[in-house]
């Protein structure tokens, strides 16, 4: 994928990714329900992240699997050295929710709702049934969009919460910028045709769109008290 491409596919997303800032400035509007937003948010992202390595690594493995795919095998090392820089976010993620007082089975044993398993689920069929390269539009978005720096301070001080329950974001504030220039120079140097440059573009925009979603329904989580359909 040429430079050009890249720059492509950055242009595509910033006319999408307003959506996703006004979703995610939504959730984080101090007021009184922003400390259960918190913790609904943690329970949201750990069961999209506990997805992220065996997506990575399923990616991988079908890359090996196209012995003759001109594309394959760049794209198998990269996701596999992902793969590992990745493993255990889904502890960090238990770990700040135990600090908010939830039980891991409050993350681990609830049922995914819908926007998580559209905004994971089409990764699945697209490395599947189409290419694996489609998996690093999901990966361009979600570390394309990483806290800001401030982020973590910020919702300590607003929601009460110990420092220590913003572990996650503070980490991945700091590490995910330099996962999106490994990527940018990942994408600069694969042969993609132009099939598979449009399969990392909808990859994209479709998790553009399934994450302001989710955001959207962590913000819409009723006060204590009153009923969930959860």
């Amino acid at each position: 994928m040429s430079a050009s491409a890249v720059a492509s596919l950055r242009l595509e997303l910033s006319l999408v990714q307003p959506v996703l800032w006004a979703a995610s400035a939504r959730m984080w509007h101090p007021d009184p329900r922003l400390p259960g937003r918190y913790r609904r948010y943690l329970r949201a992202m750990h069961q999209v992240i506990r997805a992220s390595v065996p997506l990575m690594e399923r990616a991988a493995a079908r890359c090996e699997a196209l012995p003759r795919d001109p594309v394959a095998p760049s794209l198998a090392p990269y996701l596999w050295a992902h793969a590992e820089e990745e493993r255990g976010h889904d502890e960090w993620l238990l770990a700040d929710a135990a600090v908010t007082g939830a039980p891991p089975d409050e993350l681990t044993g609830s049922v995914p709702p819908p926007q998580v398993a559209a905004l994971v689920g089409a990764q699945y069929y697209w490395l599947e049934h189409s290419h694996p390269v489609a998996l690093l539009g999901y990966i361009a978005v979600l570390e394309g969009n990483a806290p800001a720096p401030g982020l973590a301070g910020r919702l300590a001080r607003e929601t009460g919460l110990p420092d220590a329950a913003f572990e996650t974001v503070r980490l991945h504030a700091d590490l995910d910028d330099g996962h999106s220039a490994d990527l940018d120079r990942l994408l600069e140097r694969l042969p993609l045709d132009a099939a598979q440059r449009s399969l990392v573009a909808v990859s994209a925009l479709h998790t553009v769109a399934s994450l302001a979603e989710l955001f959207d329904r962590i913000t819409a989580a009723p006060i204590e008290g009153e009923s969930t359909d959860d």
